[in-house]
């Protein structure tokens, strides 16, 4: 017999105080410390605990009793259920104001350095279309709001289980909210993911059963360069011959209704995930990748690439890493987590040489054949873990470097590359961090040798929680 959730009293009138992670906002009663999403800071709202542990609890507002004075309307349809941009019933200024708080709040109570005063955030010109990459999943039966659920007859199977593309539900592998309209990509892909829905649902083309495995459809990702090229590809489990003489005649559709775009792709995946990366892709019409710019360099990207979503914020991302960075003619340069070479080629005409290291062999792939596009003959691109690759070895074959790049991923760097760092002792480290705690939990462990001279938040990511910082350390004087 499962276990009965408990029900908790509804807790009235209840002041939401301040943000906190995930994009959660926290308020507290008594010793009980209270996280609520989509609410802001002000709100005065009647509380609904979901969970509850000793020390703290989950809620969801029930009823909003009075709205803060830094509440706005949601500009999306589907704020609130999709999971994403939590933050849109805030106006975008007061989103800096408090991602800047949560970079001060990081490093001060994990870092415990001295630091300088953290300079002005910058704000992405564009809140809205900013993304170049979205990635949405089908399935055979998509999640219903509650006010979808309150007009149909729930024991009618053809009202309840219904398709739909868009987005997962947040906690839940198996749940999709359908999309009708989504503001962080140009409205063509709206339009693309629209027909391959309304085209499917046409021609009975069956979706992905997410827990039987059992369907077509299940994967639609979409690119939008700057360059204005398009790239679209669909992914399918095909079993016999007859899906996949469907699944051909849906690809057609698209090449004849979107002649916008010029890299059309395809790729079977029979397996019990969508994970693409040990599979082949086939190009179906057009070329088999897209081009992106940034000032004068451009960058090749295939379906499996890893690129920044925001490509203009990117550019200002990369300038300020380039302008703390403040390379010489003859210096040696380790870029760290290089990815694609991007920071490394955007500081490459400026020094003697960047040697960039990344984990994600196909990653290092693309990175060479970038260089050599942009006519960039002093860069080296290896692949491998950068703890193994990151040895004494390493840097007496190639040479110590006068400055370090490192761009490592949300959990940051491990101890032993930290403790090589430490090591070489380079004059000059340029740290970009896409979460402000570990950034914090590192500067602890290089404040042995080094200070902190500039902390530069970059939103990359309006109407969420997520924030990048540039950070430059140099090497203390004995």
């Amino acid at each position: 017999m499962s276990k009965k959730n408990k029900d908790f009293p509804i807790l009235e009138n209840v002041t939401i105080t301040d943000f906190a992670a995930e994009g959660k906002c926290v308020t507290r009663i008594n010793d009980l410390v209270i996280f609520v999403p989509f609410v802001v800071p002000g709100d005065i709202a009647d509380l609904k605990i979901l969970k509850k542990k000793h020390s703290y609890a989950e809620a969801t507002a029930v009823r909003l009793v009075k709205p803060s004075p830094d509440r706005i309307e949601p500009f999306c349809q589907h704020f609130g259920i999709c999971g994403g941009c939590k933050w849109q019933n805030m106006p975008y200024s007061k989103q800096l104001e408090y991602k800047t708080k949560q970079v001060k709040d990081n490093l001060e109570r994990i870092a415990k350095v001295n630091l300088p005063e953290i300079s002005p955030i910058i704000g992405s010109e564009q809140t809205s279309c900013y993304r170049n990459k979205l990635e949405y999943s089908c399935s055979n039966m998509r999640w219903l709001t509650s006010e979808e659920l309150s007009n149909i007859d729930v024991t009618d199977d053809r009202q309840r289980k219904q398709p739909g593309i868009g987005f997962h539900i947040p906690g839940a592998f198996d749940k999709v909210l359908h999309i009708e309209k989504c503001w962080l990509q140009n409205d063509i892909s709206n339009q693309i993911r629209n027909h391959i829905y309304k085209y499917s649902i046409d021609n009975n083309l069956p979706f992905i059963n997410l827990r039987s495995q059992e369907g077509m459809l299940r994967d639609v990702m979409i690119r939008i360069a700057t360059t204005g090229q398009i790239m679209v590809l669909v992914q399918a489990k095909i079993d016999h011959d007859s899906q996949k003489e469907q699944f051909m005649e849906l690809m057609q559709s698209i090449a004849d209704t979107f002649d916008q775009i010029t890299s059309l792709l395809y790729v079977i995946n029979n397996k019990c995930n969508d994970t693409i990366s040990d599979l082949d892709i086939i190009t179906f019409k057009g070329q088999d990748c897209i081009y992106e710019q940034m000032e004068d360099l451009q960058f090749k990207i295939g379906p499996k690439s890893f690129f920044q979503t925001n490509t203009n914020q990117a550019c200002t991302l990369y300038s300020k890493v380039r302008e703390f960075a403040a390379v010489g003619k003859n210096d040696l340069v380790y870029d760290l987590y290089t990815g694609t070479g991007t920071i490394a080629q955007f500081v490459a005409r400026s020094c003697r040489q960047v040697i960039g290291i990344e984990y994600v062999p196909e990653a290092i792939a693309d990175a060479k054949l970038n260089a050599e596009f942009n006519h960039i003959d002093n860069t080296q691109f290896f692949a491998g873990d950068m703890k193994d690759m990151l040895t004494q070895d390493f840097i007496d074959k190639y040479g110590k470097p006068d400055v370090i790049i490192t761009d490592p991923p949300r959990v940051g760097m491990h101890k032993d590359v930290v403790d090589m760092i430490l090591w070489v002792e380079a004059p000059r480290i340029v740290y970009v961090s896409c979460n402000p705690a570990t950034l914090a939990r590192d500067l602890a462990l290089l404040d042995a040798k080094y200070n902190v001279d500039r902390v530069q938040p970059v939103d990359m990511f309006p109407h969420t929680q997520h924030i990048e910082v540039v950070t430059l350390l140099s090497l203390k004087k004995n």
